[in-house]
């Protein structure tokens, strides 16, 4: 069992790997490339869409996993609602579309996947649950469209998405002993190696933005299963989600348009600060682990929950501020 378990995870790797090679290919003789302007980190055309190769193996992976009733028929039916996502990612990685139409899109998606779920019926917060089930609900579906977009935000250096992917995958199998998220890991890690520095090809909105959704159908389902609490889901996240959400209030209260793109992130300013995009990964994956031991500590003993929450957001900020001091917000 265990054998066909490791066969597995390989040929899921393989697959990603080559369909990756595959896009590469298809997007250089389309001339579907990212070119470099003054907002980019990196400096030469580069091949976009590799997050097709993500979306064709995962999709395939749990419809397989499905009819082995292996994954449960709530949380395939929520997974599959990426779909949409996936497709208007694809469609704006070729031809710009509208961002409002990547919005409703969006909305739908994410409505139909917590409606499948069954809402989100209540939080657990360590010390007690709470219970409101309509206001919990509508938070966790803005909250599915704020990590389909934060994922798309985060996406702008060489491995810094896959890398939090893999990483939440594996704490959450490392954690909890479930199959699902680690699979989407390694999967992801196939695309990797084409991604990391220098990146032979980039991911796209459809690969991250499909990535953001399935994290947060992840977060709800396993929430309401009782597997683990969404602050759980919420500190695996936070590297990204904390930066994402600081920055877009800190160009909010400056009165910047906010669907202007720019590269006032943490992890982009890192890199304008002379760090290189492998090192500032490497930085991003050290934090992650930190961040991994408070989880720990808050899994051991429930009633910190919050408080190790607290420490996260705190050191998170800590560290924003280290970075301001040597690349400014401006």
């Amino acid at each position: 069992m265990l054998m066909n378990l490791y066969l597995f995870c390989f040929v899921l790797f393989i697959t990603s790997l080559i369909i990756t090679y595959i896009v590469m290919r298809w997007a250089i003789s389309r001339s579907v490339l990212d070119l470099p302007n003054e907002r980019s980190s990196h400096s030469t055309p580069t091949p976009r869409g590799g997050g097709i190769a993500i979306a064709i193996t995962w999709f395939l992976t749990i419809i397989y996993l499905f009819f082995r009733r292996e994954l449960d028929a709530q949380l395939f039916w929520a997974l599959l609602c990426g779909i949409p996502i996936f497709a208007i990612g694809l469609i704006d990685d070729i031809i710009t579309i509208s961002p409002k139409v990547r919005f409703v899109v969006q909305i739908v998606s994410a409505a139909i996947a917590v409606f499948l779920l069954g809402g989100l019926k209540s939080i657990d917060i360590g010390y007690r649950t709470l219970s409101v089930p309509y206001l919990f609900s509508l938070i966790a579906i803005i909250g599915v469209v704020w990590f389909t977009n934060l994922f798309n935000f985060l996406d702008g250096i060489d491995g810094y998405i896959s890398s939090e992917v893999i990483f939440i995958g594996f704490a959450i199998f490392f954690l909890f002993g479930d199959l699902a998220p680690a699979f989407l890991a390694i999967i992801t890690a196939g695309f990797l190696v084409w991604n990391w520095q220098p990146a032979k090809i980039f991911m796209g909105d459809v690969g991250s933005t499909l990535l953001g959704f399935t994290i947060g159908v992840f977060a709800i389902y396993y929430q309401n299963t009782g597997e683990s609490s969404i602050f759980i889901w919420l500190m695996l996240t936070s590297l990204f989600w904390f930066d994402a959400t600081l920055t877009l209030c800190r160009r909010w209260r400056n009165g910047e348009k906010l669907s202007q793109a720019h590269r006032k992130h943490v992890y982009q300013r890192i890199v304008q600060a002379g760090f290189s995009h492998q090192k500032t990964v490497v930085y991003g994956i050290m934090i992650n682990f930190f961040i991994l031991l408070l989880v720990i500590i808050a899994i051991k003993y429930p009633k910190l929950l919050l408080v190790m929450l607290l420490v996260n957001v705190m050191v998170l900020y800590y560290i924003v501020r280290l970075v301001d001091k040597r690349f400014q917000f401006k």
